[in-house]
C-alpha cells in the first residue's frame, strides 16, 4: 500500500455503534446533564480502579484543581511535581495561588524520581511543601507505596495524576496489584478523558478517593460549593424552607459533566481492558522492532504495568525524524516540552539547566502512534519509516 493510503496519528478515539446508541439514547432522555449517567458511571469507574468514591467533573484539570482545594491548597503553599508532563498537572496548583517545585525524572522510566523528591524535601524543613503531584507518565505508574513513606514523613498529601494510566498498576511489596487510581497509597487521584485517552467522553474527569470528606468535598466544589446534603438549616421540622431549598456552603465552581459525556465514557469503559490489551500488543511489537534497531525506550518490567497512553523513544534527530514521518502522512507527537521550560514558569527563575534529566529527554523524545484501533499494517509501516530514516 502506498504512503498516500495512510493517514495515521499519534493517537485516536474509536467511537463504535454501542457508543454512539448510548449517546442516542441519552439525547431522547429525560436528562441532558446532571442526570442518572453520571452516577452511574462514577459507580462503575470507582469499581474498575478499586476505589471507594468516584467524582466526575469536567475534564483532568479541574479534577487536579479540585482535589489540590479539597486539601487546603492555597496562596503560600508549595507543590512537587514533574517538569515532563502536560502544564495541567503544575497549573492547576497555580490555580490555587501556590508555588510550583520541581524533581527530575528517573532516565529509565520517565517518571518523576523518588530519590530526586527524596533529595528536595530533605533541603527543606518540614511543613515547607504541601503536596506531591507525581504523574503517571504515558501509563507508567509511579511507586506510590515507596512515595507514601516520605509524604507521611514530611506531612504531604499525594494527588496521583492517573490521566494518562486507567487500567495500569504496580506491584506493591507484598506483590499485590495496586492499580492506578485505587488511592490506597494517595489522597485523591485525577482522571481525563480527553478523546485520545483511554476512556474518550469528548471532555470530562475524574477524582477517586478513599477518603470521604474529600469525597464531599468534590461533590460541592463541582457544581459552586452548592449542596443539600449536611445543611445548616433544618427542612423536616416544619420550618418554612421546602424540597427546592439548598444551601451553598463555600465558594466552588462549575465543573459539571454531562450525562450525554458520562453515557458515552460509561459505553467506552466497557471496552477499557480490551483497550489495555490491544495497546500492549502495539507495544510489544514497537519493541521488539527497535531493540534491534538499538534505539531507547522507556524501561518495561515486571513490578510496572504500563497503561501505554503513549508509546515514545528516544532518536538522535528527534525533528528530522518528526519531520520525516509527516512527509509519510505519520503524524507524531512530542510529549512533553518541560514544564519548568515554559515562559509562564520561567517568570518564576526556572531555567534550563535545572532539570538536566528531563531536558535531555525533551531533546530525543517522540512518540509514536499508539491506539486500540491502529492496525498491523499501519503499524508495521510506521515501524519501516522509523528505521528507515534512523538506518539511514
Amino acid at each position: 500500500m502506498g504512503d498516500n493510503s495512510f493517514h495515521i496519528p499519534y493517537g485516536k478515539q474509536d467511537i463504535s455503534q454501542e457508543d454512539i446508541d448510548a449517546v442516542v439514547e441519552t439525547l431522547t432522555a429525560d436528562f441532558l446533564t446532571q442526570g442518572p449517567r453520571i452516577a452511574e458511571f462514577e459507580k462503575n469507574f470507582a469499581k474498575y480502579v478499586g476505589a471507594k468514591y468516584a467524582v466526575a467533573n469536567s475534564n483532568g484539570t479541574t479534577a487536579l484543581h479540585m482535589a489540590l482545594v479539597a486539601f487546603g491548597v492555597g496562596e503560600g503553599d508549595r507543590i512537587i511535581t514533574s517538569p515532563i508532563t502536560f502544564a495541567a498537572s503544575a497549573n492547576a496548583a497555580r490555580y490555587c495561588g501556590a508555588e510550583v517545585y520541581f524533581a527530575d525524572i528517573d532516565p529509565e522510566t520517565y517518571v518523576i524520581s523518588i530519590t530526586e523528591i527524596e533529595k528536595l524535601l530533605n533541603s527543606h524543613p518540614k511543613g515547607f511543601f504541601k503536596a506531591i503531584v507525581p504523574v503517571d507518565f504515558t501509563g507508567y505508574p509511579v511507586d506510590l507505596e515507596e512515595l507514601k513513606e516520605l509524604a507521611i514523613k514530611h506531612d504531604l498529601f499525594i494527588l496521583e495524576d492517573a490521566c494518562h494510566s486507567p487500567g495500569g498498576y504496580f506491584l506493591d511489596k507484598n506483590n499485590k496489584k495496586q492499580l492506578c487510581g485505587s488511592a490506597n497509597f494517595a489522597d485523591a487521584v485525577a482522571f481525563s478523558f480527553h478523546p485520545v485517552k483511554h476512556i474518550a467522553a469528548g471532555e470530562g474527569g475524574m477524582i477517586t478517593t478513599n477518603n470521604e470528606e474529600f469525597y464531599k468535598s468534590f461533590l460541592k466544589l463541582r457544581s459552586h460549593g452548592i449542596t443539600k446534603e449536611d445543611m445548616t438549616f433544618d427542612i423536616s421540622n416544619g420550618d418554612k424552607q421546602g424540597s427546592w431549598y439548598y444551601e451553598m456552603q463555600e465558594l466552588g465552581y462549575n465543573y459539571r459533566i454531562t450525562d450525554i459525556q458520562a453515557a458515552l465514557a460509561n459505553s467506552q469503559l466497557k471496552k477499557a481492558d480490551a483497550g489495555i490489551v490491544r495497546r500492549h500488543e502495539v507495544a510489544d511489537k514497537y519493541r521488539i522492532a527497535f531493540e534491534k534497531a538499538n534505539l531507547k525506550m522507556q524501561r518495561k518490567d515486571e513490578k510496572h504495568f504500563n497503561a501505554h497512553h503513549l508509546f515514545v523513544i528516544e532518536v538522535e534527530d528527534r525533528k528530522g525524524l518528526y519531520d520525516f514521518l509527516r512527509e509519510h502522512n505519520i503524524f507524531s507527537q512530542i510529549h512533553y516540552i518541560p514544564v519548568h521550560l515554559l515562559p509562564y514558569y520561567k517568570q518564576f527563575g526556572w531555567k534550563a539547566g535545572d532539570f538536566p534529566i528531563s531536558e535531555k529527554y525533551y531533546e530525543h523524545c517522540i512518540s509514536l502512534p499508539m491506539y486500540p484501533s491502529l492496525t498491523n499494517e499501519e503499524q508495521e509501516f510506521v515501524i519501516e519509516k522509523v528505521l528507515e530514516f534512523v538506518n539511514g
